[in-house]
């Protein structure tokens, strides 16, 4: 209703809110959402992609008026605090250097980081002719994820931010061999099970990565740029994001990927859907002896 309110067509309206829950990323339109030069169309998406990246669970809880279990989400305020943090970096960086105003820097950051860390994929502008610098943070916001229990793909905040505190702790466990020092999200400890398994799904996570750059680097090979092409597309696929770097950026499409490469892409886009293991486990003799 309220894109329709604000210009789109009746269908439109309905398609772009129905892609912008699911995080899907699609438009009826070929540029994106850079079709509507309307800034209260982006403010307004904007808004619905940040709500679409938060675990429904806490959305519930806000809704029927619980704030005190909102605010109790580790994995909420460190969302809050990432998605801000680097609205601000972009924000900065393209209003220094590329003579935006200050309200399109914020309008202009602000879309492209929320699109690209919720992997909604929605494009208002080409980030990859900003900087190289502000090239390469976009595609380290292709590995992030929103929040776990949100219709985001990658690899989830929560992952990164048990890693985080893990990964500090872990100083002062050599600090203080004797001590018990546990890992807590939510006040709660982080049982050693569930520690494990996302130190595993991480690990797997790089592996792919790094396996699907080098067979994708040898399909791009005659391309122009055949090793950014390659990361670029093995990453959005498995992060279910969309848009990439290099010939394969926001501007682009994957037409011209050969077909082999679809299919290796298609096959990481499902495997990252499905968090790996859904996907994995059915390659290895364990599943197939227990059936």
């Amino acid at each position: 209703v309220l894109l329709w309110l604000e210009g789109m067509t009746f269908y439109d309206a309905i398609n772009h809110a129905l892609t912008t829950m699911a995080t899907g990323g699609f438009s009826t339109k070929n540029a994106s959402i850079a079709f509507y030069d309307v800034p209260v169309i982006q403010y307004t998406i904007m808004l619905f992609m940040f709500i679409a990246g938060i675990n429904y669970t806490v959305t519930y809880f806000a809704l029927t008026g619980r704030f005190k279990k909102v605010w109790a989400s580790d994995e909420f305020k460190a969302y809050i605090v990432f998605v801000f943090l680097i609205i601000a970096i972009v924000a900065f960086g393209i209003g220094s250097f590329h003579g935006y105003t200050v309200e399109e820097s914020l309008r202009y950051a602000g879309f492209q980081v929320l699109s690209m860390i919720t992997t909604t994929g929605y494009v208002v502008v080409d980030y990859t002719q900003w900087s190289y610098f502000l090239t390469l943070l976009f595609f380290l916001l292709l590995f992030m994820g929103a929040c776990a229990g949100s219709t985001s793909g990658g690899i989830k905040i929560i992952r990164h931010l048990v890693f985080l505190k893990n990964t500090i702790l872990e100083f002062k466990r050599l600090m203080h061999p004797s001590a018990l020092i546990r890992t807590k999200i939510d006040k709660r400890l982080v049982p050693a099970k569930v520690m494990t398994h996302i130190l595993v799904f991480l690990m797997i996570y790089l592996f792919t990565f790094m396996i699907g750059s080098l067979f994708m680097a040898y399909i791009f090979n005659d391309w122009d740029e055949p090793l950014l092409t390659a990361v670029g597309a093995v990453a959005t696929s498995l992060g279910n994001v969309g848009p990439a770097i290099a010939e394969l950026g926001p501007a682009d499409n994957f037409s011209a990927v050969p077909i082999v490469g679809k299919w290796f892409l298609s096959f990481l886009m499902l495997l990252g859907r499905l968090e790996l293991f859904t996907i994995l486990i059915l390659f290895t003799p364990y599943f197939w002896r227990a059936n």
